[in-house]
C-alpha cells in the first residue's frame, strides 16, 4: 500500500524540469490529500532590496516541489488535482528585467522590490492591494522531452492563470507512470498577463487532493470552480494558444452534447469568455471559460468521472 502522507516539504526534494525520468520524491495512492511547501519563483534568493541581483543564480528559477508519484497513474489517464488551501509567507517580492514581459524593451536595470503581506493586503510603496493567492507553477511530466519548469505547456507547468487557486480543480493529462505531479511559483498577488514577468512572488504551501480518472481523455490542461469550466491551451503565440482554446473546448461541448459543431459554436461565442493567461513565458498560455449553468442546460459534464 502506498504511503499516505500529510505534507511533502520543500527540502524533500524539489525539479527545474518537468520530465517523466524525474526520480519521485514520494509515492501517494490515488485519493490522498498532502500539503506541499514551496519555495518563491526565485528560491528565496532575494530576501531584501539590496540583494545583489548580479549574484542570483538564474539556474535555479521557477522550482517546484516533488514529483509526486501518484499510484495507478498511467498514460492516457487523467489526474484531478483539488486545490483545497493556498497559504503564503508574509514577505514576497516583485522584480522587472530587461527584456522580460510587455515592457521589457523599456527597462534598462533589474529592479527587485520586497513587499510586506499584512490583513490580507499586498503593502507596496503607500498602495495596499488585496491579497489573491495562485499558484503559477503545476503539472505533470510532458510526453516527450523534459520541459522547463518556466516554461507551459500540455502538461501544464509554468502557466501563471490567475483562476489556479483555493477551490480550484485542475484536470491533466497523464503522460508518465504515476503522472509525476509537481508545484511551486505562488504568488499573493498577480494580474492576468503576469505583465512585468514576475507577481508577487513567495514561499508558501499548497493543500492539494489528487485522484486518477481513468473514464476520459485530455489533450490540454482544463479547470474548473464553482461557477465556470475552462479549458486551459498553450501555443507559440497568444492567437494560437487562444484559437486551441476555444477549438478544444468548443468541439468538447459538441461531442459530450451531441449538438452540431455550428450550434456549439453560436451558444460559446453568445456564453463564454476568451481570456489571457499569461504572455511573458517562453510560450503563451490562454483560456477559454464556459458559465456551469451553460452547461448544466445542455446536460453534460466535461469531464467524464
Amino acid at each position: 500500500m502506498a504511503e499516505v502522507i500529510t505534507k511533502l516539504t520543500k527540502d524533500s526534494g524539489i525539479i527545474y524540469e518537468f520530465n517523466k525520468e524525474n526520480v519521485p520524491t514520494k509515492k501517494v495512492a490515488s485519493g490522498t490529500t498532502l500539503t506541499i511547501e514551496t519555495y518563491d519563483c526565485f528560491e528565496d534568493q532575494i530576501q531584501s532590496e539590496d540583494t545583489v541581483i548580479g549574484r542570483i543564480d538564474w539556474n535555479r528559477i521557477n522550482p517546484a516541489t516533488g514529483p509526486v508519484f501518484v499510484e495507478n497513474a498511467k498514460p492516457g489517464d487523467i489526474l484531478k488535482v483539488k486545490i483545497e488551501k493556498i497559504d503564503v509567507k508574509d514577505q514576497g517580492v516583485m522584480a522587472v528585467v530587461p527584456e522580460l514581459g510587455v515592457m521589457g524593451e523599456s527597462i534598462e536595470k533589474m529592479e527587485a522590490r520586497i513587499m510586506q503581506i499584512k490583513d490580507d493586503k499586498v503593502r507596496f510603496n503607500g498602495v495596499e492591494a488585496p491579497v489573491n493567492k495562485m499558484i503559477g507553477v503545476i503539472g505533470v511530466a510532458p510526453e516527450g522531452e523534459g520541459v522547463n519548469s518556466g516554461t507551459p505547456g500540455a502538461h501544464g507547468g509554468n502557466m501563471d492563470n490567475t483562476m489556479v487557486k483555493e477551490g480550484a480543480t485542475l484536470y491533466f493529462p497523464v503522460s508518465a507512470d504515476g503522472a509525476l505531479f509537481a508545484l511551486g511559483d505562488l504568488h499573493a498577488a498577480m494580474g492576468d498577463g503576469e505583465v512585468s514577468g514576475t507577481g508577487v512572488e513567495i514561499a508558501g504551501e499548497v493543500t492539494v487532493r489528487l485522484d486518477v480518472i481513468k473514464s476520459d481523455k485530455l489533450e490540454q490542461p482544463m479547470l474548473e470552480n464553482d461557477e465556470v469550466f475552462t479549458q486551459i491551451a498553450t501555443g507559440q503565440t497568444f492567437d494560437e494558444a487562444a484559437n486551441l482554446a476555444t477549438a478544444l473546448m468548443t468541439r468538447r461541448i459538441a461531442e459530450k452534447s451531441g449538438r452540431s459543431l455550428s450550434e456549439v459554436t453560436m451558444l460559446v461565442s453568445m456564453n463564454a469568455q476568451l481570456e489571457v493567461c499569461q504572455v511573458v513565458n517562453p510560450l503563451k498560455t490562454a483560456r477559454f471559460v464556459v458559465p456551469k449553468w451553460l452547461l448544466k442546460q445542455l446536460e453534460i459534464d466535461l469531464i467524464k468521472k
